[in-house]
């Protein structure tokens, strides 16, 4: 039954599976360092992880992710590493650029005022993601959430996971 079904709607189901890929690398993370690249994609069914972990070890960081949202670790649903991070610092780039050059034909005398308004905009870019991810694109009510399974394809570092969660 999916989560649609169920009464939970595609987008709230996505949130919450978001905040749970993101507690699942976490988990992963902490018990193996940056010693692995790792990259998630979520949706309203589940969520993928890629890259080389066991499904058992997955599954695992999976059910601890959860179990540490349900007590009350609400934080581990917003990660530094998400791509809401990069989508928003690439948003305020593009818009400083604009308003710094706008229509004017003096493009290269502006380009120490573009510079300087990306910098900016990748400073803010950060804290400015996170209460994206926190208000917009993470949800970290876990209570109804469970894991169906997990299941790998791939070989090696190109190994990709499914995530199966269901939801009421």
């Amino acid at each position: 039954m999916s989560a649609t079904s169920r009464g939970i709607d595609p987008i709230t189901a996505t949130r919450r599976n978001h905040a749970l890929e993101h507690a699942t690398v976490t988990v992963l993370l902490e018990r193996h360092g940056f010693t692995r690249s790792m990259a998630g994609r979520s949706n309203a069914k589940g969520f993928y992880i890629y890259g080389d972990v066991s499904a058992q070890e997955l599954r695992s960081a999976a059910d601890e992710g959860l179990a540490r949202m349900r007590g009350g670790e609400r934080s581990l649903a917003v990660s530094p590493f998400c791509g809401t991070n990069i989508a928003v610092t690439g948003i305020l780039a593009g818009l400083a650029t604009l308003a710094i050059v706008g229509g004017r034909r003096d493009r290269l005398q502006q380009a120490p005022n573009v510079i300087l308004a990306g910098i900016l905009a990748v400073l803010a870019g950060q804290p400015l993601g996170r209460l994206a991810q926190k208000y917009l694109t993470t949800s970290p009510e876990m209570s109804s959430m469970r894991i169906e399974g997990v299941s790998a394809r791939g070989w090696g570092p190109f190994k990709s996971h499914w995530v199966a969660t269901s939801q009421s």
